[in-house]
């Protein structure tokens, strides 16, 4: 261990936090709340929260990924001494990212050129490819969080 290791740890946990918690929010507590709204109001709503969330998916995606490597690679030497639970959490983790990166540039930019254009039928199509993706990047963060929470302490 190095003494950046806490540090590390801390904004490690904190990324995780941002990226799950946002996702929960918007999918356990903004999305049925919006669903008393007209379809257009609605739509906009959304691409007005994914314009303010998405840049810190993107902070803590990065951070994640500098972070979680930083600990394998200085605290444990390598995956292969790091443990079952680092080696799941990365992962799934990975694809956790790549499932963002699928969303951002897929489907986002198509929901939000149909906001623009006011094409509201192709906008909730894409909406709805997004809350797919949304609903699985939520539960794979789930997962990796509770990994991550008791990994240290399995057999």
């Amino acid at each position: 261990m190095t003494e950046l290791s806490p540090f590390a740890i801390a904004l490690h946990a904190l990324a995780a936090i941002v990226w799950v918690g946002g996702m929960f929010f918007a999918y356990m507590v903004l999305r049925p709340a919006l669903g008393a709204l007209e379809g257009p109001q609605r739509l906009r709503i959304w691409a007005t929260v994914f314009g303010k969330f998405f840049p810190w998916v993107w902070a803590a995606a990065i951070l994640l990924l500098l972070t979680g490597y930083m600990q394998v690679f200085v605290d444990f030497g390598d995956f292969a001494s790091a443990g079952l639970h680092v080696n799941i959490m990365h992962w799934l983790g990975v694809l956790m990212v790549f499932l963002y990166f699928f969303l951002f540039f897929g489907p986002y930019p198509k929901f939000t050129d149909a906001v623009g254009r006011e094409d509201w039928q192709t906008a909730a199509m894409h909406l709805n490819v997004i809350r797919q993706i949304v609903l699985t990047n939520l539960i794979l963060g789930l997962v990796v969080s509770g990994v991550g929470a008791s990994g240290r302490l399995w057999p």
